[in-house]
């Protein structure tokens, strides 16, 4: 008997993780950090339902930190098996998986410093060490190459846009066949490939982080220039919060273009991240798994000034000239932005620059949300600044684009799982599913068990 249960991302959109149960082995696609709220991060900190020494496999359908995230915790809890990835989604996943660990070190170490924990002491969740064993247990895949799985299973990866390396999961099981689709990347997408879909699947999982919206019309490259022009005629800072895998670089990607368009001048770009730094030059080591040649990867990439050690990124502070800065986190939940933030947050001449989601509880929902000011490294800042919100820099498809892609297959499943999305979105795109394609959907309340 084949069984389905997700452990995460179900009625929410972070957590990823989905158990396939069959003949007393078990396969985990995802094992992503909660994100965001209070009550959903607390959930890193409880055990999974079945212990991890009991999981034979892992499958990763990309290296973002709510799909990967939970692999070093896993790993240090017990699990002894491979985790399947593309190659790229591996780099990925050592680049996040390392900073991941590094911030949580220093996080508790903060906390333990000052007192400000009701533990003693603070501990993180997991630290470097248990990132780089995480890291022993990859096994690269490569597209549209089958591979045999514990148990009995197999794995096929489709692309799947979005960022580096991602993939739908196409696993065969049991006499079943079930398509994860991870998180589907944009059609059109001037970086990444088109998501695939195609085949009569038994089952479809399929993300809807955007089921209730339709992403605007236009070009962005030239809804980013028209921002950016507007803030340096008054003599303003661009601040844009970024994710550093996937956003980082096609933001740099547009302004390299807006560059060749003769737009922008002599403005100044600082990619302020030591991890977007590393990322970019991982897209040029990966250029099959992209839309640009070598010599366009690398001219886009140069368009702006790196900034690696901690003084430098001081330095952009300080400068009252204007100017771009690129930095992490996208969320704005960490990392070099804040430091921005709060000397540009205040200054009306200044802008930020909401690239994509902001997931409820983070300060990028709460600027969506018209917040006026920030608590910052414990004090408020006010934001008097310029707030923009451009969805058509997104990195996942709308509304449309999931039906497309579900429209791609060749025949109805016996039924879609909707997972990864706020309930609000999950509920439109079920109705969409219902109503458009006549196909039976569900969307699964957290640890609920499907037969199938």
């Amino acid at each position: 008997m084949l069984t389905l249960k997700s452990l995460g991302a179900a009625r929410t959109v972070t957590g990823s993780k989905h158990l396939l149960t069959f003949g007393g082995h078990r396969i985990l696609v995802d094992c992503g950090l909660f994100q965001g709220l209070k009550h959903l991060r607390e959930l890193n900190w409880a055990p999974l339902p079945t212990s991890p020494r009991d999981i034979d496999a892992v499958v990763l359908t990309h290296g973002h930190l709510d799909h990967c995230g939970y692999l070093p915790r896993l790993v240090r809890d017990g699990f002894r098996g491979k985790i399947y990835a593309t190659e790229a989604s591996r780099d990925v996943a050592e680049l996040i998986l390392k900073d991941s660990a590094f911030l949580q070190e220093k996080d508790a170490e903060f906390l333990n410093r000052h007192g400000l924990t009701r533990h003693k002491p603070a501990l993180p969740l997991y630290g470097i060490d248990d990132a780089l064993r995480a890291m022993d247990h990859f096994a690269a895949v490569a597209f549209d190459k089958t591979v045999s799985l514990p148990g009995g299973a197999t794995l096929r990866f489709r692309h799947a846009g979005h960022i580096l390396g991602a993939a739908h999961a196409d696993i065969r099981w049991g006499g079943r066949s079930l398509m994860f689709s991870g998180d589907i990347g944009r059609y059109g997408d001037p970086l990444f490939p088109d998501p695939v879909s195609g085949g009569a699947p038994d089952y479809i999982m399929v993300e809807s982080t955007y089921g209730d919206r339709v992403h605007p019309d236009g070009d962005p490259a030239m809804a980013l220039g028209a921002i950016a022009e507007r803030t340096m005629a008054r003599g303003g800072t661009l601040v844009i919060p970024a994710f550093a895998v996937g956003r980082a670089q096609q933001l740099l990607y547009h302004f390299w273009t807006l560059k060749q368009a003769g737009r922008l001048g002599s403005v100044p770009i600082f990619l302020d991240s030591p991890m977007a730094i590393d990322a970019t030059d991982m897209m040029c080591r990966h250029t099959p798994d992209h839309r640009l040649s070598p010599a366009v990867c690398r001219a886009a990439f140069s368009i702006a000034r790196y900034t690696n050690d901690v003084e430098a990124s001081k330095a952009i502070t300080a400068s009252t000239f204007p100017k771009i800065v690129i930095a992490a986190s996208g969320m704005m939940t960490g990392g070099r932005v804040l430091h921005h933030l709060k000397t540009f947050g205040p200054n009306p001449r200044n802008t930020i620059l909401l690239s994509g989601f902001q997931a409820p509880g983070t300060r990028g929902s709460l600027l969506q949300q018209g917040a006026k000011a920030l608590k910052i490294h414990g004090a408020l800042t006010p934001i008097n600044a310029e707030v923009v919100q451009l969805d058509m820099l997104s990195a996942h498809a709308d509304s449309n684009g999931l039906m497309r892609w579900l429209s791609g297959f060749s025949r109805a499943p016996r039924r879609v799982f909707i997972v990864h999305g706020e309930p609000e979105a999950s509920m439109a795109l079920k109705a969409r599913i219902d109503g458009e394609l006549g196909w039976r959907s569900v969307i699964p309340e957290p640890a609920e068990e499907f037969v199938l």
